[in-house]
């Protein structure tokens, strides 16, 4: 059996269920992050990627959509390896935390509705092979500037320029797509941070180009 954590609690994985009419199903208004578990077969472990640094930027997501989450990093981290222990996987997982608005209304707004949290996990492979290299096109789509959705919070809704992006390039033939901003330079990849190896250096995109602040852009 699989569990994940909803509504407060550790659960049955086909017990957390939300409401059609929950407002960030209809709307996007979520935050989440996607938190890295890697299987270590001689030493029977998984390793968690910089766990207490996602849920720091998640609290700072909260912050920008209004959500109020009651937990602190300390405690998130907590739950979270319960949660792992608790459904005992044996090779690399992704981890899903997605605090939400969890009122059933509709209306848009970010103010005056409930708050939830739902944190669950699934068996998870490399996102692209890069093995043998990948193929990549510059996207017809723009990435979505600061002040339309900041791009330092994982905001679910935002996801769909994301969407536009990754389905242009493989429908194109193509493994991913590297998307520019409005002042038309390189932002980040439909789903990853982008670095250049230069003369020896590593460049990636300063945080003011419209990209994700990302925890493994950090750690390089």
């Amino acid at each position: 059996m699989k569990f994940a954590y909803f509504e407060g609690k550790i659960v049955p994985f086909e017990d957390a269920k939300i409401s059609v009419m929950t407002h960030a199903f209809n709307y996007g208004t979520g935050v989440f992050e996607g938190i890295r578990g890697y299987w270590n077969p001689e030493k029977k472990q998984l390793y968690i990627l910089r766990l207490e640094q996602h849920y720091q930027r998640l609290q700072n997501s909260c912050k920008i959509l209004n959500i109020k989450l009651d937990l602190s990093v300390e405690q998130l981290c907590k739950i979270t390896k319960e949660l792992v222990a608790k459904n005992g996987y044996q090779e690399d997982v992704y981890i899903r935390p997605l605090a939400y608005k969890s009122s059933k209304v509709i209306g848009v707004k970010l103010h005056g509705l409930e708050d939830d949290l739902v944190i669950f996990l699934s068996p998870f492979g490399a996102y692209l092979d890069t093995s043998k290299g990948i193929k990549a096109c510059v996207s017809s789509w723009t990435r979505l500037s600061d002040n339309m959705i900041p791009a330092r919070a994982k905001v679910t809704g935002a996801y769909v320029n994301s969407a536009f992006s990754k389905s242009e390039a493989m429908l194109d033939g193509y493994d991913e797509a590297i998307v520019l901003n409005r002042k038309g330079h390189v932002a980040e990849g439909s789903a990853e941070n982008i670095f250049l190896v230069r003369d020896g250096a590593l460049i990636t995109p300063s945080v003011n180009e419209d990209i994700l602040e990302g925890i493994t852009r950090n750690t390089v």
